[in-house]
């Protein structure tokens, strides 16, 4: 039952049909190798396969996948530095980025750039944080304790680390922190 709920009305893929398929994909969004090869997949469990079975359908898909990633479709490092400029700019710390690029399926050597990135950008992301959230010097009044204890674990959520938490916690209303101590 569940198998037929899955299947939509399309007809079942040949390889030709596929590679349609992910050139529609990358094309509308950015993409990693692991997430392109993620839908591929899938379609392929939705549809069903109806091409030459010579070969394996994982050595078809990888194949396609790094061709497109030889063709410049697909960029992992591009794709990672995007993503990390994108969640530093929002606030988020290098754990949140580090998480996010995980979650992309970027592989280790791609990360790099990203990585720096948002090392380079950390405190900007913590002041752009504590500024949306009216944490510390961006408060209307001094928050007690408790609320305290509340944002520095908001703060540790969102990727940053202890030291740059509390200095923006602990700081008083209209206080101005330096980068540096």
């Amino acid at each position: 039952m569940r198998d037929e709920a899955l299947k939509n009305s399309g007809k079942a893929l040949d390889e030709n049909s596929l590679q349609e398929l992910a050139l529609r994909y990358v094309s509308r969004y950015a993409t990693t190798r692991h997430k392109l090869k993620s839908y591929l997949f899938r379609k392929l469990r939705e549809r069903d396969w109806s091409g030459d079975r010579s070969g394996s359908l994982e050595e078809m898909v990888e194949t396609m996948v790094e061709r497109f990633s030889e063709l410049g479709y697909i960029d992992d490092a591009l794709f990672a530095k995007n993503r990390a400029a994108a969640l530093t700019n929002r606030g988020y710390g290098k754990r949140r980025v580090t998480q996010a690029l995980y979650q992309a399926g970027i592989e280790e050597g791609d990360d790099r750039q990203a990585l720096d990135l948002s090392d380079a950008r950390q405190w900007d992301a913590a002041r752009t944080y504590a500024r949306k959230k009216s944490i510390g010097p961006f408060a209307q009044e001094p928050a007690d304790q408790d609320r305290c204890r509340k944002q520095l674990q908001a703060f540790l959520r969102a990727g940053h680390s202890f030291d740059i938490a509390s200095r923006f916690v602990f700081a008083k209303p209209g206080e101005e922190i330096d980068a540096e101590v």
